[in-house]
């Protein structure tokens, strides 16, 4: 009687387990190579972190975003400015427990200062911060500030 009880609680889990959401800890380089290229899809970047108040507090206008445009060509990353080392301990459990549904990476480069000013000249380095992309429009547009639902749409509609 004990195994099929099991086996059926393990069936109940399983499409849970499956859809959990991962981190994958990303370069720099990777992360260009990946805005820059040709296409018409519009990346809507989030730098934020798990310490980061503000970057909390605006991380549910990123997820309703990445849900309204999921039939349009937005792409919703969240990158996590936490250090690498906390990617299992506290990154992972942060993403898991909100259930984060858009694109979660965590910046692997030990060193901001090596290339915060390659991805735009501007930023000082302080978080939150959105970077919204399209190259085929050739539209970049950057905020260094905590965005309200309104501004993003805006900016995400600017972009389109």
């Amino acid at each position: 009687m004990k195994l099929p009880q099991l086996l059926l609680g393990s069936l109940l889990l399983a499409p849970t387990l499956a859809t959990a959401q991962t981190v994958q800890p990303v370069k720099y380089t990777d992360l260009a190579k990946r805005l820059d290229q040709p296409s018409d899809t519009t990346y809507v970047v989030n730098f934020w972190a798990t310490w980061c108040a503000p970057c909390i507090k605006e991380l549910p206008n990123f997820e309703q975003l990445n849900a309204e445009y999921a039939s349009k060509k937005v792409k919703v990353l969240l990158v996590s400015m936490d250090t690498p080392t906390l990617l299992d301990k506290k990154v992972v459990p942060f993403v898991q427990k909100r259930g984060l549904k858009s694109e979660v990476l965590l910046m692997n480069e030990p060193d901001p200062n090596a290339w915060l000013t390659k991805l735009d000249k501007k930023w000082s380095g302080a978080i939150p911060y959105t970077l919204i992309v399209n190259t085929k429009k050739n539209q970049r547009i950057t905020f260094e500030k905590e965005l309200t639902q309104a501004e993003l749409i805006a900016a995400v509609q600017k972009a389109l």
